[in-house]
């Protein structure tokens, strides 16, 4: 499996495709393991994609020390060192693009063109859902509590009429297939803990790189009005908000296609 040292860390990534080049950030606890995935879908088609395990995640180095936004987005900028990349289109997507966010504040000459999906910037533009609270939730109990979180459609009234596809729901959302492997929980953990302070509220105004902010209606992680604050402080980005929660990108089928068409307007 490749894996390069970049800031410190051996960072295991994936890479498919041909066209330009395009770093994908995915989100809280996400594990290239878990297929399908975003390796699987359009952006292979249409771009030389690069997806990778975050620190603390899947089978990326987990240094048991406190981590911090800084170190998520030093980390994608080392990656792209180690590639070759001197920059790259970038989509980030809920955490990931918190990491984005991070990434184009901190290296502001690596990103051509950014994608910002089901994120928010934190301070008094609105933080995303306080996972670093539920932190007591496990399994089954999470999921019930997350599921209406993550789709505000999806309530007590929607469960009551819908008895079998919320059980379905639950039993989806419940399973961890890599629980109990050695370091998962602390780094999960950790991840948790960086997200919690993640705040570039003030710092957006000066980013100069186009930028698409795409969101779900429904979505109660990545609330709209922090949708619409983040696309406010980005000067000259676009908003787009799709029919769905926070996996609107699966729920919505326009919504990766309006993805890639803003992407590939660099080149037109």
């Amino acid at each position: 499996m490749p894996k390069v040292t970049a800031n410190g860390l051996d960072i295991h990534y994936e890479r498919i495709g041909e066209g330009p080049r395009l770093l994908f950030i995915s989100g809280t606890g996400g594990d290239l393991r878990v297929r399908p995935n975003m390796l699987d879908g359009p952006f292979a088609q249409a771009f030389d994609l690069v997806a990778y395990d975050q620190r603390g995640l899947g089978q990326t180095e987990k240094p048991d020390r406190p981590y911090s936004m800084a170190d998520y987005a030093d980390d994608a900028a080392g990656l792209m060192d180690a590639l070759g990349w001197e920059d790259a289109l970038v989509i980030g997507v809920s955490f990931g693009g918190m990491v984005a966010q991070n990434l184009v504040v901190r290296h502001p000459d690596r990103v051509r063109r950014l994608v910002l999906a089901c994120t928010s910037p934190g301070g008094a533009g609105g933080s995303s859902f306080p996972f670093h609270e539920i932190g007591h939730l496990k399994g089954e109990a999470r999921a019930r509590h997350l599921l209406p979180v993550n789709d505000t459609r999806l309530g007590a009234a929607w469960a009551e009429a819908h008895p079998e596809r919320h059980a379905e729901a639950i039993a989806l959302s419940a399973t961890d297939p890599f629980a109990g492997e050695p370091g998962r929980e602390m780094g999960a953990r950790r991840q948790i803990e960086a997200r919690a302070g993640h705040d570039v509220w003030e710092a957006l105004p000066a980013v100069r790189t186009p930028v698409l902010v795409a969101a779900g209606r429904f979505d109660g992680i990545a609330p709209p009005l922090s949708q619409l604050n983040l696309a406010l402080a980005l000067r000259g980005s676009a908003l787009r908000f799709f029919d769905g929660g926070h996996m609107f990108m699966l729920q919505d089928r326009t919504a990766v296609p309006a993805m890639i068409e803003f992407l590939q307007e660099e080149g037109a």
